[in-house]
């Protein structure tokens, strides 16, 4: 029988199309999603990615109401406690048998969909009604529309619900970030971002180390990546946390492999210096168990 484990991110929940949950080793218990992007469209193409875009998505418009619909239907099956006699989350150990956010990430950029402050201000309202008051509120992102009113508007919600903006930041270097995130956006975007972002409400930084054919970034990408951690503090950006973390389930890009645990602390105490809190979440193989 499959036990549902951190790299098992099945979204076996009724025909669900925008809302979903996992097992998160980040967050350490069980992730509620919250899919914006039910398309598959992203304006990253990041090689690390684990959606499978070899199979189309949906419509690309979110439906605001059926979005809440399977929310409410969700926390109710948290708020009774009878998730845990639902397939797959049955299987999943004891001890992560615990809420611990509801998360706006899913199969692209959630601020890229024009239902995100309205999705927010849903949610918001859903996660009180049904008494959960102290599950987490995220958004994983990329950053790099934050400029846009529309997406301000929605982080404004999610800060004034006390809410956590999880951004990413994996390179240091304009070629590394192009190579890692799979873009051509320039860097300078959502450097500026992260800076305006973290001066207004805080932020989670997101960090992703890998190893492309068996190689790992270099010192020198790992000293720019510090730098930019310390330009964004030295501008004013609050960072509340650092997540350093690396591969754990199978990735768009065979080519991609976990890096090294021993490196990976090397990276986060680089990162330490800078009076930062950093966590680690260490790769897993794919035959690794947990």
């Amino acid at each position: 029988m499959r036990t549902l484990d951190f790299r098992d991110h099945r979204r076996e929940l009724d025909d669900n199309r925008h809302v979903y949950a996992v097992v998160s080793r980040r967050s350490r218990g069980l992730s509620i999603g919250v899919n914006l992007n039910p398309d598959k469209v992203c304006n990253f193409a990041c090689p690390y990615c684990q959606v499978d875009r070899t199979t189309p998505g949906g419509p690309r418009a979110v439906d605001p109401d059926r979005l809440e619909t399977e929310l409410a239907h969700l926390l109710g099956l948290v708020q009774d406690g009878s998730l845990w006699s639902v397939p797959p989350f049955d299987t999943a150990a004891p001890h992560l048998r615990v809420v611990r956010d509801i998360a706006l990430a899913g199969d692209g950029e959630p601020t890229s969909s024009a239902a995100f402050a309205e999705s927010i201000r849903r949610v918001v309202r859903l996660r009180a009604a049904h008494g959960l008051g102290d599950v987490e509120l995220q958004v994983l992102t990329n950053a790099t529309l934050f400029h846009r009113p529309a997406v301000w508007e929605g982080l404004v919600a999610l800060a004034a619900a006390g809410g956590r903006i999880v951004a990413k930041l994996d390179a240091g270097t304009e070629a590394y970030f192009q190579l890692v995130d799979g873009t051509h956006l320039p860097f300078r975007r959502v450097l500026d971002n992260l800076r305006d972002a973290g001066r207004a409400f805080g932020l989670t930084l997101q960090c992703m180390f890998l190893t492309l054919d068996g190689v790992g970034p270099s010192d020198a990408e790992v000293a720019a990546w510090v730098d930019r951690i310390r330009q964004l503090l030295s501008d004013g950006a609050r960072i509340d946390l650092v997540q350093v973390y690396s591969v754990a389930r199978t990735p768009a890009d065979p080519r991609v492999g976990p890096l090294p645990t021993p490196r990976l602390e090397e990276i986060a105490a680089k990162a330490r210096l800078l009076g930062v809190e950093v966590a680690t979440f260490p790769g897993l193989a794919p035959a690794q168990d947990l």
